[in-house]
């Protein structure tokens, strides 16, 4: 992935308060569904000590018609209400112009533009233009594919809109097929993310990639270990009776078992027995890179000279079986070296594509040098 060294330059973030305590944790029930459910769960909430923001999902997007698609305006009536019950910050989702009117209108303290929404330009576009000449706090979801420049292009939008303070939310992408996750994480899109805006907070939403409580404290703590700067996690004061997304809701008591649980851990070396052992380390780690490296390109090498041959005798370059035979070999191999099947389909996958851009890039020649 290129770094846009343009957008790093030029996106100027302002300091978001709300993260002055790390991790900032972010909880409430996925829908807003009634005054009561909202205040007793965001009371409870509060009362643990442990939440720093109140969410609540006034509109939803839902996937087909017919389902529970929100309150609608009275429960910004509600998350006021819960605003001056408890004293903490609240958060909800906007998707349109009139999202943000109404947001606006009764305070809510940030907006959240969700997944689906990011992935259309013409929407983010629309949420900026309407918060043209505001101080609004604004986090952006991933998009619901692993695009990271339709991410990053989503916040270049509000920037050029005048809003700096902004931050990420993690909430996984959607993927094909069977997996563990209901979004898989594709933790490497998210650093990508801190690579190219190193000032722009990143928060994690647990819930949504997993889409179950079970795994909630390893995504959770994953996301920690990676140095995120909070959590969104979904809280329900009655998780099975949840009218939208009840497996992936806990309780605020179970949601503090949770959090208790995590292991905070701190970006900083702070001595230089630390830090030596670690440079240490990290030049052994540099020095297999670039063995690795040099490897590749002795790989490739090996393949534009079976492009040659290829061409020379009229064979086309994709060869399954021999494909199938690498991939056996390799997850044999690396079953007993400790080496995920996962880890090396992704990589050799990789490998495999590079080969063949070379394969063809000799096949297609208009001269060949077989020298």
């Amino acid at each position: 992935m290129k770094l846009n060294t343009k957008t790093k330059k030029n996106m100027k973030l302002s300091t978001i308060n709300l993260f002055d305590k790390k991790p900032l944790i972010i909880a409430g029930p996925c829908s807003a569904e009634t005054e009561e459910q909202l205040m007793a769960t965001s009371k409870a909430l509060a009362a643990s000590g442990k939440v720093g923001m109140i969410r609540a999902g006034i509109w939803k997007p839902r996937t087909r018609p017919g389902s529970f698609e929100g309150v609608g305006v009275p429960g910004l009536e509600w998350m006021k209400a819960v605003k001056e019950e408890t004293g903490l910050p609240v958060t909800i989702e906007v998707a349109n112009f009139k999202h943000v009117f109404e947001a606006l209108k009764y305070k809510i303290d940030v907006l959240w533009i969700g997944a689906r929404t990011t992935a259309n330009p013409f929407s983010v576009q629309e949420i900026a233009e309407a918060l043209i000449g505001t101080d609004a706090t604004v986090f952006i979801k991933n998009p619901v594919n692993p695009d990271i420049d339709l991410w990053v292009g989503a916040f270049e939008r509000l920037h050029k809109s005048g809003i700096s303070k902004l931050a990420a939310v993690h909430r996984g992408f959607a993927s094909y097929g069977k997996s563990k996750y209901r979004n898989d994480p594709h933790w490497q899109i998210p650093i990508e993310l801190k690579r190219r805006l190193p000032e722009l907070p990143i928060v994690c939403d647990p819930s949504h990639i997993c889409g179950n409580r079970m795994c909630l404290p390893q995504i959770a703590q994953r996301a920690l270990d990676l140095d995120f700067a909070g959590l969104m996690i979904e809280s329900h004061i009655s998780p099975d009776e949840a009218w939208s997304d009840k497996d992936q809701q806990v309780t605020p008591d179970d949601l503090v078992t949770l959090l208790d649980a995590l292991v905070l851990r701190t970006p900083d070396i702070q001595s230089e027995d630390l830090s030596r052992t670690l440079e240490s380390l990290r030049n052994e780690i540099n020095e297999i890179d670039d063995e690795l490296l040099n490897l590749l390109s002795s790989r490739m090498k090996v393949a534009d000279k079976i492009g040659v041959y290829k061409r020379n005798n009229g064979i086309t370059i994709l060869q399954n079986e021999r494909w199938n035979e690498i991939i056996e070999k390799a997850n044999a191999i690396g079953s007993k070296i400790g080496l995920s099947a996962q880890f090396i389909e992704r990589f050799l996958k990789a490998v495999h594509q590079e080969s063949i851009n070379h394969q063809n890039e000799v096949m297609n020649r208009t001269t060949i040098n077989n020298s």
